[in-house]
């Protein structure tokens, strides 16, 4: 069914991630990240996030108007095809706000209930860094890939095997009360692998995961609009993404190969 071609998805992601992309670098206001009170600072990153998925919006009714979407920034809408667009419009806000060039645009096409956004099931989607012009993309059965201007090359999750040889990737919520439970179930892991990154995009935690940048990945608290694409790739690069029964979850996402998830599982669900 053409509604459901993976391919065919996947460049949609592909061109409307760039076109966003383009429009939040372009269109960033300078001295964004001098503003002189919070409440200025927020307004006009958040200005910056609608501006972002109103975009994404206009592309996708316009090139696929009978699929839903579900985005950050907005409320979800239901379609007839049984494809659902699930957005994130920047995600990595805070290194967007202070000028950090890791922050990037999620769009994945998924099948399942709108209505149920844990279970749906990403078949395509890109993540682009538009300051990097990384673009992550990727279709269900048609392996992960990278892409920088012509230049295109396949992604694979990191060969290693033993955790104290791993570079472990994790991100923090915004609440101080989340983060202090996060940062103590983070150090009763630290002494166990090599390093620790926190990029602060999840979204391209993901992506580095399944390129092989890190080699585990771990986080609690995230939307489904901050790894539909990210998971996607990720298996498609040979990796296994995971949650703390099955499937990822608002609850615990742990993803790279299949022998450090389930031991970082081991430790971070036993001390979660």
């Amino acid at each position: 069914m053409a509604s459901h071609d993976a391919a065919a998805l996947e460049q949609v992601a592909r061109d409307v991630a760039v076109l966003a992309g383009r429009l939040i670098v372009e269109e960033r206001p300078a001295g964004l990240g001098v503003a002189q009170t919070k409440t200025s600072l927020t307004d006009v990153v958040t200005e910056m996030d609608r501006r972002s998925e109103r975009l994404i919006r206009d592309e996708l009714a316009h090139r696929r108007p009978d699929d839903g979407v579900l985005g950050e920034e907005g409320t979800s809408d239901a379609g007839s095809s049984g494809i659902t667009w699930v957005v994130d419009p920047i995600d990595g806000t805070v290194n967007y706000l202070y000028e950090i060039p890791a922050y990037a645009v999620s769009i994945a096409a998924c099948t399942g209930d709108i209505s149920r956004p844990e279970e749906l099931v990403p078949v395509a989607g890109a993540v682009y860094n538009p300051v990097t012009d990384e673009l992550f993309h990727g279709h269900r059965g048609g392996g992960a890939h990278l892409s920088i201007g012509l230049r295109q090359q396949p992604l694979s999750v990191s060969g290693t095997k033993d955790l104290g040889m791993a570079l472990l990737g994790t991100g923090f919520g915004y609440e101080a009360a989340k983060r202090e439970r996060q940062g103590a179930v983070l150090a009763e892991l630290i002494g166990d692998v090599r390093d620790v990154r926190r990029i602060g995009s999840a979204a391209l935690d993901l992506c580095s995961i399944a390129a092989g940048r890190l080699d585990v990945y771990f986080e609690s608290g995230l939307n489904p609009w901050d790894r539909a694409a990210g998971q996607l790739l990720v298996r498609e690069a040979g990796g296994v993404v995971r949650g703390a029964d099955q499937e990822p979850d608002k609850h615990m996402v742990i993803a790279g190969p299949a022998g450090l998830v389930e031991q970082v599982a081991l430790r971070v669900l036993a001390d979660g």
